[in-house]
C-alpha cells in the first residue's frame, strides 16, 4: 500500500473555485481500480489550505491516476489557482512491533 499527503494552498480569491475542482476530482477518483481512498480536506485556520489523504494498492495504480483524464483536465488549471501547485508527499507504512502500545 502507498499512502499519499497531497497540499495545495489556493491563491486569494480562488478558494471556492479551488474547493470546487478539488472537490470535482473526489467521485472519479475513488471509482479508479487501486484506489483504496482518497478524501479531501480544508484546513480550520487557513481556509485556502487544502490537503488529499489517500490510499492507493501500488505505485502503478497512483502512476495511473497521474495520467487520468480528470487529474490531467485540473493540472491545466493549476497555475492560474495555485500558490506553488502540489506538494506531493509519498508515504510507506512503518510497522510496529505488536507488542509496543
Amino acid at each position: 500500500m502507498l499512502t499519499v499527503v497531497a497540499k495545495v494552498r489556493a491563491k486569494p480569491g480562488f478558494e471556492e473555485a479551488v474547493l470546487a475542482e478539488l472537490t470535482a476530482l473526489v467521485a472519479p477518483t475513488r471509482a479508479e481500480e487501486g484506489c483504496i481512498n482518497y478524501d479531501l480536506h480544508r484546513s480550520q485556520t487557513e481556509p485556502a489550505v487544502f490537503l488529499f489523504y489517500e490510499n492507493w494498492t501500488t505505485r502503478e495504480a497512483l502512476d495511473k491516476h497521474s495520467k487520468s483524464p480528470h487529474l490531467t483536465a485540473w493540472g491545466k488549471k493549476q497555475a492560474e489557482m495555485l500558490v506553488h501547485g502540489v506538494e506531493v508527499n509519498l508515504f510507506d507504512m512503518v510497522s510496529i512491533a505488536p507488542w509496543i502500545k
